[in-house]
C-alpha cells in the first residue's frame, strides 16, 4: 500500500491556521491518521513515533511531524491542541469532513465511524495505522506500519534522510 506521488490536503492546524501540502514544503513530513478519542492505537503510535524523533537525534529537525483526524466532528482546533500536548513535536490537522475525507483519499487512508457503547459519545473510528513519509518537496517516499519495530522506522528514517 502506498500514498500516490504526491499527496494533497488543505486543513486546519490545531492552532486554527489553514495550512495546505504546500504549507511544509522544504521539510520531510511524517503523517499520521488517527483521532483524540481513540483509547489505544493512536496515544500508542504517537509515544512510538515521539521516541523515534527523540532517537533521530538532530536529523528530527528536518521532519514536521502531522496528526491528521479522521474523527472531524469531535476533534477541533482546541480539541486537537489539548491532546497534542502530550504529543508536542506533532502538529494536528482538522477540517471539514469534506476535507478530511480528500486527505484520507489522497493518502488512501481506511477510515469508518462505527457504534460503540463504551465511547461516551456512542461512536469510534477504526483507521489505518500506517505512519507517511513525505519528501521535502511534497512526494511519497515511504510508509511504515504500525507493526514495524521501532528501530527499524528509525533506521530507515536515518538513512532516508541523511542521503
Amino acid at each position: 500500500m502506498s500514498a500516490p506521488t504526491t499527496p494533497d490536503y488543505s486543513l486546519t492546524d490545531h492552532h486554527g491556521r489553514p495550512v495546505s501540502s504546500s504549507s511544509y514544503r522544504g521539510r520531510w513530513q511524517l503523517v499520521f491518521f488517527g483521532f483524540t478519542h481513540c483509547r489505544s492505537v493512536c496515544p500508542r503510535a504517537l509515544g512510538r513515533l515521539s521516541s523515534i524523533l527523540t532517537d533521530l537525534g538532530d536529523l528530527a529537525s528536518l521532519i514536521q511531524p502531522l496528526y491528521i483526524t479522521v474523527d472531524p466532528d469531535r476533534d477541533t482546533p482546541p480539541v486537537m491542541r489539548d491532546f497534542l500536548r502530550a504529543y508536542p513535536a506533532f502538529t494536528g490537522l482538522t477540517g471539514s469532513p469534506a476535507a478530511i475525507d480528500q486527505a484520507k483519499r489522497h493518502f488512501r487512508v481506511f477510515a469508518r465511524r462505527r457504534p460503540d457503547l463504551a465511547d461516551p459519545d456512542g461512536y469510534a473510528v477504526p483507521h489505518t495505522a500506517i505512519t507517511y513519509l513525505l519528501s521535502p518537496d511534497g512526494h511519497y517516499v515511504a510508509h511504515f506500519p504500525d507493526s514495524m519495530p521501532p528501530e527499524e522506522v528509525t533506521a530507515e528514517l536515518r538513512r532516508l534522510l541523511s542521503n
